[in-house]
């Protein structure tokens, strides 16, 4: 292991807490990347994180039927923007990237320039958003390149625990991707506590069937303060159960009534998967501009910390 993330990830008496971000959009001028950069960690100054996630966002409509409700926009390199946001906030970053587009060569490339060039110590590797298209890499064989290459990123991976629902094997999955060398994971979206539950208990009792340990898998919360947010939210796949929907909806405050929603959810998994050992974490992001939901992520994330720190210390007082 070579970051410096890799230690706190190694203390399994703690959580690690994270906020998710995306890059400005393609063609922003560096000193404006350097502002937008400096407006969000100047919110972050109040709380206490372990780092910032910087999302590879890519075009996902090849994956679904229904249009986009927010349209996609191109942004800059996420190597850019995590080497900014690295030296700003003197806080690691973890960047994604997604490996579809480019062959072996390019990826080849592209990690030897993001070791060297943006000081990128930290991956997480996502495939094709669907399997139709022009998959010039596939995600295992980019795993093959990076465990053959030079440079010693820490690699994680995506768990997405509404595959889970549908197929039943996100705990093979997370056991694959680990035979292939993640050493974490980073959630979709939760806003369906009981899937998320299902997906961690099988990992645990799959590793305990293996005599391996889980790795870590970093649970990821966003709040909700519209109707458009919530389409958006179930545009990527993420599963709101009817009820939950409806309770956003006709709130009185729905940013409120979602951080309301998460906070329980978390709780609910907390209860429910405390005891199977799997050492988890938080990634907070808000998935809009909205400078409200941007405000309420931060709200959210003293929240959660707050709840998972607090279950964590019971935890060690008994023992």
């Amino acid at each position: 292991m070579s970051s410096i993330l890799s230690n706190k990830f190694s203390d399994l008496q703690r959580g690690v807490y994270f906020i998710g971000t995306t890059p400005p959009k393609e063609g922003t001028e560096l000193d404006k990347v350097a502002g937008i950069a400096d407006k969000l960690l100047h919110r972050l100054d109040e709380i206490e994180y372990d780092g910032l996630i910087v999302y590879d966002i890519q075009d996902e409509t090849s994956r679904i039927d229904k249009p986009r409700p927010f349209p996609f926009k191109s942004t800059l390199d996420p190597r850019s923007y995590s080497k900014i946001l690295t030296a700003q906030s003197q806080h690691p970053v973890i960047t994604y990237k997604s490996v579809s587009q480019r062959d072996r060569s390019d990826f080849d490339q592209w990690l030897t320039e993001a070791w060297n060039d943006y000081g990128i110590k930290d991956l997480v590797l996502v495939g094709s958003p669907s399997a139709d298209g022009d998959i010039k890499l596939p995600l295992v064989e980019a795993y093959q390149a990076l465990q053959e290459h030079e440079c010693d990123f820490q690699l994680g991976g995506v768990t997405i625990a509404e595959r889970h629902i549908k197929k039943g094997d996100e705990h093979l999955r997370l056991i694959n991707k680990s035979n292939n060398g993640c050493q974490f994971f980073i959630s979709q979206a939760v806003y369906n506590a009981q899937a998320t539950i299902d997906m961690l208990t099988r990992y645990a009792y799959e590793c305990q069937n293996n005599g391996t340990k889980p790795q870590r898998i970093i649970l990821t919360f966003s709040p909700c303060g519209s109707a458009k947010t919530l389409e958006f939210i179930e545009w990527l796949g993420i599963s709101v159960p009817d009820a939950t929907s409806l309770r956003i909806l006709q709130a009185e405050n729905p940013l409120a009534e979602s951080i309301r929603i998460c906070r329980n959810n978390l709780e609910q998994i907390l209860e429910a998967c405390l005891s199977l050992n799997i050492p988890l974490g938080l990634n907070i992001e808000s998935l809009t501009n909205r400078k409200e939901e941007i405000d309420a992520a931060i709200v959210l994330f003293r929240l959660l910390k707050a709840t998972m720190d607090l279950r964590l210390a019971e935890q060690q007082i008994q023992g």
